[in-house]
């Protein structure tokens, strides 16, 4: 391989790559404004939705008798401003599975033990989760009944000469020790290992297809052949042009996501939200980086792999899905942001080790000896895939497009089979 000649067929793929609509658009503008609307559209669809669920009326059956010192409780519900009392429904059961009405409140004194404190009664709710509105039912009347319950606790303290806090049992006290970095920070690791990894899958794919069967549909294989640059010249410019889109992809996404977390995401999460602190230190943006380039790395051999075998871009779309699949593999093994962390065992994993690794870098987790695992394996990986690469598009069969199989059949007829003398190699370039 000549180093002129990578960087002269380097240069050439870049070029056309900036002339191909498609690219530009998956490659760099999905990038840039896919967070920043994504983000700013759920936070619209929720806030539009709680805004429709606040102005429903709650429609309830109020059922049975309290007793007297309590008979103002039923007055109450009839009274709240979200909650409409609904009469002479015949199966109230019938009504709420139907969606007539939201929920059934039965009110009556306590049939237990409970029955000796004078006064003490009873609520049951009865309402369908599946539906929004009777949920948002439910949880009017239960803060309805609270508010009326612990006013009578207290008036049934003050009667006894108790103090706030003689009639306080035991009192739970809760202290949130994490800091607004820390919530952040779990946040980002998840969100970040996640969708760079789908981002840079998206930015390989279409460069791979198109450097490939893309060249092949075009009938411009024969013609680069023509240059004189050693096979192994070419197939390593085309996937140094493939991994730039894909780092590229990747860098954009999260430049976005950061960017468009703290003002969007924020006010999404109300409380919490309202205190992220979005920040990376200097050795957790090294490792994303490095995680990013490894990505990179991995998805566009593979899918280089299996374009190869593609005879038209249509054909290289459907053969180099699978590969997009696999980077939904760190997102249902991971879980949830602190279920998985990076371990000398995860990091052989292929892509999970990298999206471990990432998530627990932006947590402040360092575990150097499962980082490096973690580089000879993705390494170790996408020199194999680019031996595959090499060997595929040294027959000749695959630059014409007359090879009619898949990979593996292939690899039991090329790559694997003995070859006897009257079935010589053919000679790469």
């Amino acid at each position: 391989m000549n180093l002129r000649e990578i960087g002269i067929l380097y240069r050439h793929e870049l070029r056309s790559a900036l002339r191909e609509r498609t690219i530009v658009v998956n490659g760099i503008l999905i990038p840039i404004f896919m967070y920043p609307l994504l983000l700013w559209g759920m936070f619209t669809a929720v806030t539009f939705v709680q805004g429709l669920n606040d102005g429903f009326a709650s429609r309830i059956v109020v059922d049975g008798q309290l007793p007297a010192m309590h008979s103002e409780l039923r007055d109450s519900l009839q009274a709240l401003p979200a909650v409409d009392v609904v009469d002479d429904v015949d199966d109230p059961r019938a009504a709420v599975a139907e969606g007539r009405i939201d929920a059934i409140v039965t009110l009556r004194p306590t049939d237990d033990e409970t029955a000796a404190l004078p006064g003490n009664f009873r609520v049951d709710i009865a309402y369908d989760r599946a539906e929004t509105r009777s949920a948002d039912a439910r949880a009017r009347v239960e803060a309805l009944v609270s508010r009326w319950r612990s006013r009578w606790l207290a008036d049934l303290g003050d009667d006894l000469g108790l103090d706030a806090a003689e009639r306080g049992v035991f009192v739970v006290a809760r202290e949130d020790v994490s800091t607004a970095r820390d919530f952040t920070n779990v946040l980002l690791g998840y969100l970040l290992s996640t969708f760079l990894i789908m981002m840079v899958a998206i930015g390989c794919f279409l460069p791979a297809i198109d450097t490939t069967a893309g060249e092949r549909e075009r009938s411009t294989w024969e013609t680069l052949m023509t240059v004189g640059a050693n096979r192994g010249s070419v197939v390593l410019a085309k996937y140094l042009y493939v991994a730039t889109l894909g780092i590229v992809a990747g860098a954009l996404n999260v430049i976005a996501l950061m960017v468009s977390i703290g003002a969007v995401l924020g006010p999404l999460l109300g409380e919490s939200g309202a205190s992220l602190d979005v920040a990376l230190t200097p050795r957790a943006a090294l490792v994303m980086i490095g995680g990013a380039v490894l990505l990179a790395m991995t998805f566009g051999a593979a899918m280089m792999v299996f374009a190869s075998f593609a005879r038209s871009f249509k054909d290289g779309q459907a053969m180099v899905t699978p590969v997009i699949w696999l980077a939904v593999l760190p997102i249902l093994v991971g879980g949830e942001p602190s279920d998985v962390n990076l371990s000398t065992s995860s990091a052989t994993v292929p892509i999970l080790n990298i999206s471990l690794m990432i998530r627990d870098a932006i947590r402040g987790f360092f575990v150097w000896d499962a980082i490096a695992v973690t580089l000879v394996v993705s390494l170790g990986l996408v020199a194999v895939l680019l031996f595959l690469a090499r060997r595929v598009l040294s027959f000749e069969e695959f630059l014409t497009g007359s090879f009619d199989g898949s990979f593996w059949r292939f690899a039991k007829q090329r790559l694997f089979a003995r070859r006897s003398l009257s079935d010589p190699r053919p000679t790469a370039r």
